[in-house]
């Protein structure tokens, strides 16, 4: 599946969250990911530090409240950096739409590829949810 056809649509998800824009309906597991490329190829930002930074504020700019059973989770944006991170270390002067695609195909394009780390009590807890939590079932391959 192609979620993605050029880098301009990375552009556009970035800016859109960035200067909280971005309709809500089109904030996805795709589009995060999308966002997260966009933050860590832009000169300038620091990823870990102005992801949940951007996170926070476009939830909030949306009408979602970041708190202890929603919005914002620590874990899972710093988890989805490292993969992310990992995942364009590996793949050159490929066009940033195209390593998106390869990275949506894999297992990071399941909603759910945080579970073979982490048990669903460990992820969704309110520690979690606030810090970074270590993976409780199996080490992060990066």
């Amino acid at each position: 599946m192609i979620h993605f056809s050029s880098d301009a649509e990375i552009e556009r998800i970035g800016l859109g969250v960035f200067e909280r824009t971005l309709p809500k309906p089109e904030w996805t597991h795709a589009a995060h990911f999308a966002a997260a490329f966009w933050v860590l190829c832009r000169p300038g930002m620091n990823a870990e530090a102005d992801m949940p930074k951007l996170i926070r504020a476009y939830n909030l700019g949306t009408g979602v409240p970041n708190t202890d059973a929603g919005g914002y989770h620590e874990t899972i944006t710093l988890a989805s950096l490292r993969a992310a991170r990992e995942w364009l270390s590996k793949r050159g002067e490929t066009p940033l739409h195209e390593a998106l695609n390869g990275l949506l195909a894999s297992k990071y394009g399941r909603s759910d590829w945080l579970l073979e780390y982490w048990s669903k009590p460990v992820l969704f807890s309110v520690m979690a949810r606030r810090a970074w939590i270590d993976p409780d079932l199996k080490p992060l391959p990066f």
